[in-house]
């Protein structure tokens, strides 16, 4: 089995696990009376997104670029992010909006229901990360990490549940529930920041342009570099255009020496596209 193929299907499986568990909290959540829970399913929900996206992406991820989309289909994973965190931020806020009021009139969530819907948070969640951690590739990578966020909820809902088991303490469910629900829109804040810098084609956090740009108006033979933009095209690889602008007496020939000195100097910023165009100078 190849590595693509291998890396479609544990992601494949572990969208498929996510989203009929996310289906399974939202109704635990309404039975249990629990807002730790339905934080928790908000929470799954955009993490199903996010793997329907990486399993559909993963299966474009050798498709080359065309006529409509030049650079292939890598910005799409960007705009995948883009859908699943406003989908999370507004169903963060709607548990907030439940959630807080309740620290003042504490309803009393069914404890033992919460344990075992904790048991089997902790066992689904486990597993899929298992599977995606074991993989290759780096998509599977980043989705494990995400899914063992999951997990240490799952065993902080396990924790309360098993505390209001013997004391009647309720107010600990909409506690844990804010607590959840403010680590996810920090990370969907911080995400979604991310995100919009890739549609806006800003420069990446990594690169120093002004560094960039001295360093190529250091190379032997260019005299001025105008023209320097550095965009991501999805979050992971980057593109690049500039132009160079040389004196009269320069060697001609010597131009695929500049560029390639341009491609080594900014071979560790990830650009995986670049467009050096070189100018002599009229004066």
């Amino acid at each position: 089995m190849s590595k693509n193929h291998s890396s479609t299907k544990n992601t494949r499986l572990a969208f498929f696990l996510n989203l009929i568990f996310t289906i399974i909290e939202f109704i635990g959540g309404y039975l249990t009376n629990s807002m730790a829970i339905l934080s928790d399913a908000v929470h799954d929900l955009g993490d199903s997104l996010s793997l329907g996206g990486s399993w559909y992406l993963q299966r474009l991820s050798n498709k080359e670029g065309n006529n409509r989309y030049s650079f292939g289909y890598k910005r799409f994973s960007a705009l995948g992010a883009l859908i699943s965190g406003t989908v999370l931020l507004f169903g963060s806020i709607f548990v907030l909006t439940e959630a807080i009021p309740r620290l003042f009139n504490p309803t009393h969530p069914d404890a033992q229901g919460m344990l075992w819907f904790a048991i089997l948070g902790v066992a689904i969640n486990g597993f899929a990360a298992w599977r995606l951690h074991s993989g290759s590739s780096m998509n599977e990578k980043v989705l494990s990490w995400h899914l063992l966020e999951d997990i240490l909820g799952w065993v902080g809902v396990l924790i309360i549940s098993i505390v209001m088991m013997f004391k009647d303490i309720h107010i600990l469910d909409p506690i844990l529930s804010i607590v959840i629900t403010c680590f996810v829109l920090f990370n969907v804040v911080r995400n979604l920041i991310k995100t919009m810098k890739v549609f806006l084609d800003a420069v990446p956090d990594e690169v120093d342009l002004d560094a960039v740009h001295e360093q190529i108006k250091s190379i032997n033979g260019v005299d001025e570099v105008d023209h320097l933009h550095i965009w991501s095209i999805d979050g992971e690889e980057n593109a690049m255009i500039t132009h160079l602008y040389t004196s009269k007496g320069f060697a001609w020939e010597k131009q695929g020496e500049i560029k390639e000195k341009v491609r080594d100097l900014v071979s560790h910023l990830d650009i995986k596209h670049s467009t050096i165009e070189i100018h002599i100078k009229e004066n």
